[in-house]
This record gives structure tokens, sequence and C-alpha cells, in this order.
């Protein structure tokens, strides 16, 4: 049972830690097992609050402790060593840095008498994750515990940030005078808009005969508002990949994706836009946007306003707030029926060109028709990691989402991705399904975690676009003109590896087998790998 809030202990740093931790809705850590932190793993040990995750590799705990903080909203905290702990977590953190997930790392560190001197793994943790994290440091006395634990929680969740304690090995198992503290309740006072100060923004969007809204991962809680306004603006609706799964495919005035493995006709549309509604969005892909327009833009920070983004007129504020009072104040029936026309021809045009790109029959199989097929197979709520690489630009350009939730390295882009993410999804939303996209050289960075879902029962499937080449970087060198250097990848017999791992395995060779299969993965009641021949296909909008 939790002490009261404010109470004074006399209990050891790890032991506090870990209650500490549970106060704020921390239900699981991510790690790998070392010296430093031997005396957390015995608090670990005597409790059963907080669940530890032993997987094989610090970089897939700070992953999975990423895509717990993008899927749920709530921190993440990942567990290491001193040293090359710490040095493999930096994979992942620089995933939530650059998504902005609420991430705490905690490592173990030099004994306080050995601090600074020729100590074994020991070098200056703070100034080694300065670039990533936006707040680290050294606990120096147990009475201090949980005043950093809590400003390092405070500020990952405040600022969608990567924090990070060093902990010094002896001070774990001393006593400490702490105090504990709930997390405040945070309470949403009422949204004023001021009139004045949006007019401007009303006045440009008025100015609009080929207005276009592109919404990213920030839009969710605002689908249905912003396609009242699209329709009432006469605007086009373009999403980021991390809003894919957000507004769903069937929206009239949705034209899908932007950039490579978006609507390739959407491209030229948006090139014409003359006023650019950006709505939660921080991706701005060169070679696909207008060159000269107007541009708005709605975030809920101040900082993200023009970041990276030519902003004209920026409006901090959510997005489900701002966008009705926007649709109220323009007026209706003043659209550019030319326009319209356009976006109903682009939309139209691509939904018949994906339909034919998706059916081919070849052998080796299309990474479309794959696309389509688990499109076809997977639940319509299921939760999708993907990977990084070729596969993530076919499943963006293929995949029709209904009520999908997606999660996926997005700025930070590291291949490996997409299994430690379905793991962490699953363990927080067990009765979802959960399947992983993957490429075959990004499966193979982080192969050894298969044990982790039979270790602790995580029933998720895999499925492998196996094409035997790092196929992005392959198409990069044909545009370019370079030679094809060490692309080609020598791959293992996945399914020996999965059955040996005590997976259950399939590989598919026909494309007359492929949704069959899938079917049969997605039921079987234990983690499942599917490997399927993926053709070598040049990705059509590949750029040098």
């Amino acid at each position: 049972m939790n002490p009261e809030s404010g109470q004074a202990t006399n209990e050891t740093v790890a032991k506090l830690i870990l209650k500490q931790l549970e106060m704020w809705g921390v239900k699981r850590i991510y790690g790998v097992v070392g010296d430093a932190i031997i005396g957390l793993m015995d608090e670990l040990a005597k409790q059963d609050s907080v669940q530890f995750i032993a997987v094989k590799h610090e970089s897939v705990a700070a992953m999975m402790a990423s895509a717990e903080a993008k899927l749920t909203g709530r921190i993440g905290v990942c567990l290491a060593t001193m040293g090359p702990g710490l040095g493999n977590l930096l994979n992942g953190l620089g995933d939530a840095y650059m998504d902005k997930a609420p991430v705490l790392a905690i490592t173990g560190q030099a004994p306080t008498k050995k601090i600074g001197t020729d100590y074994k793994q020991y070098l200056n943790q703070q100034e080694f994750i300065k670039p990533l994290a936006e707040y680290t440091t050294l606990l120096a006395h147990p009475d201090a515990v949980t005043d950093i634990l809590i400003k390092a929680m405070s500020t990952s969740l405040v600022r969608g940030a990567v924090t990070h304690l060093s902990i010094p090995k002896d001070l774990f198992s001393m006593n400490s005078k702490a105090k504990l503290h709930h997390e405040p309740k945070t309470l949403k006072g009422n949204s004023v808009i001021v009139e004045k100060e949006i007019a401007p923004v009303i006045e440009r969007m008025k100015t609009a005969e080929k207005p276009m809204i592109l919404a990213g991962l920030g839009a969710k809680g605002a689908v249905r508002e912003i396609e009242k306004l699209a329709e009432h603006w006469g605007a086009g609706i373009l999403v980021s990949l991390g809003a894919k799964g957000v507004f769903p495919h069937s929206s009239k005035n949705v034209l899908g994706g932007i950039g490579q493995g978006g609507n390739p006709h959407a491209k030229e549309l948006f090139q014409q836009a003359d006023v650019v509604l950006v709505i939660g969005n921080l991706w701005w892909p060169d070679g696909y946007v207008p060159l000269d327009t107007k541009i708005v833009q709605i975030d809920v920070e101040k900082e993200n306003i023009g970041r990276g983004i030519p902003v004209e007129l920026g409006i901090i504020g959510k997005a489900e707030t701002i966008v009705p009072f926007l649709t109220e104040n323009l007026r209706p029936g003043s659209s550019n029926q030319t326009w319209l026309s356009d976006i109903q021809t682009a939309k139209e045009t691509w939904e018949n060109e994906n339909e034919q790109e998706c059916t081919q029959t070849t052998t080796p199989i299309h990474p479309s028709r794959i696309v389509r097929a688990i499109e076809n197979t997977v639940k319509d709520d299921a939760i999708i990691t993907l990977d990084t690489g070729d596969v993530t630009v076919w499943f963006n350009r293929n995949f029709r989402p209904t009520n999908h939730k997606l999660t996926f390295s997005g700025e930070w882009r590291t291949m490996g991705f997409g299994l430690p993410a379905a793991l962490a999804a699953k363990l927080c939303f067990p009765e979802k399904q959960v399947v992983a996209i993957v490429g075959d050289g990004g499966i193979e960075m982080t192969l050894a975690d298969l044990l982790t879902a039979i270790r602790y029962k995580i029933n998720i499937t895999v499925i492998i676009f196996n094409n035997h080449a790092l196929q992005m970087e392959r198409d990069k060198m044909i545009a370019s003109g370079s030679e094809q250097k060490d692309v080609d990848l020598t791959n293992p017999n996945f399914v020996k590896i999965a059955e040996a791992c005590s997976w259950k395995g399939y590989s598919v060779a026909e494309e007359n087998d492929l949704e069959d299969i899938i079917k049969k993965a997605l039921l079987e009641d234990e983690p499942t790998l599917v490997t399927v021949e993926t053709a070598p296909i040049f990705h059509p909008e590949t750029q040098g």
C-alpha cells in the first residue's frame, strides 16, 4: 500500500524509486541487468507493482519505453548499467527525443568514492547523454532521490522529453528520509478564443482559392472537426504518416499521405495550394510542398510554431478547440469548384491505381500486394508497428486505415524499431491485436528479442518483407547513379530461427497462399512470425 503523499520515509533509495514510480502510474521498466544496478534489481525482486521486462539489448529497452510513451501518452521507463549500458540505450532514447515521447532513463553509476576516477566503465554520464536529455543529473545524496525523480518525470511529461538519472551503485542500498509525492492532477480549464487575435487567420483563410490542410498526429483529437472544416472551406486533407491511422481513408476530402509513399497524385495538387493550414504536424517534406504559399499553423506548443515550416501565422492551442471556431467564422458556398473537382480526381485516380497495384500476382510477391493482404486480414482496430526502411514507404503508399493505431520511428528513423514497439504495445494493450510490419534488415537488428516475447508470453505477429536487401538504400543508390555496394543481405532461415526461439513460423513464397497464411498466423495463440518472399521493386518516388 502506498504511503500518503508528502510522508517522510526511512527506506532505501532503491525502494523509494520504485514506490515513487508506482505512485506516478509506472507499471513496467524495460532494461538489461548489470553490476551497477544490482541494488535496484534486488528491490524489484521483492515487489510486484512495477514489472521489470528483461530484454536482450539496452537499445531495445529504450525503444520499448519510447513506444509505450507514444502509444499511451504516459512516461516510459528504461534501466541500464553504467558505461556500455547507457551507451546502448542511446539509440532508443534518440527515437524518444526526436518524436517528443516522455521517457525516463535510469542508469547505475560508479560508487560515490570512485566518481571522477579511472574506475571501470566510468564516464561522465551527464555529458554523454546531454544532446538527448532535457534534464539529467547525478544523485548525490540519498535524501534527494524523490526530488530529482519527480523533477525528471514532470519534465518528461510536460515537455514530451527524455530525462535521465544516474544513481551511484552504493546509494541504492542506503536509507533515505526523502518524501514521496503523488502525481499532481491536472484539470483542463476553459479554453477561451480571443476573436480579435485570431481574426488575421480567418482573413487569410478567406483569401484561399486552393486551400489545403496538412494534418499530423497532433490532430487526432479533432478528426471530425477537421473533416467539417475541409468540407466547409473546400480543402483537401493530406496526412503525415503519424496521422495515417487517425483519419479514415473513406473520409471524403482525405487524399492520403504526403511525402514518399503517400498519394503520388497529391504532390502536384499540393504544390498548387495557395493557403495551407497545418494542424499538429511538424513534417514539411522538401520536394512535395508548395514553394510559394501562405501557411497557418495550429499547435499546442509555442516552440513548434514555425519549426522547419515557413509559417505566416501561428495559433497556439488545441485543434479540437480552434478548428470549430475557424469553421464557424468562414463563409460557406464560395469554394472553387474546379479545385474541389481536382481534389476528388486526385483521390479517385490514386484509389483506382492503388487497387491495381495491390492486386498483382507476381512471384516473388510485390510489396503492394503484401500490404493489401495485411489490410484485408488484420482487425480494424489493430495496433500496427512499423520498422524503418522500404517496408515503411510501401505501407504508407498502399495501406488504407480504418481505426488502426500506428507507431513507428518518426524523426529518428532507426531500423529495428518494429519488434520492440510491438512487444511494448501488447504489454500496454493486451486485449488488442498487435502486428509488427518489418523488413529483413530491420528485424535482423533485434532478432534476439524474439526470446523476450516467449519469456513474457507476449502474443504478437511479425510479418517480414523478405527482399534480401537494404532495398531503400539500393533504390537511392540506383536513383543517384551510385554503385550498389553491400546492400545485399545474407539472410537466415527466419522460420527456423523463429522455431528455435519457440515461436510459430510460416513462410510464404506464392501469392495465392499469402492471405490464408497471414490469417492463420493472426489466429495463433502464441508469438508468430511470417516471412514473405518479397520482390525487390524500385519504389517509384525514390530520390537519390
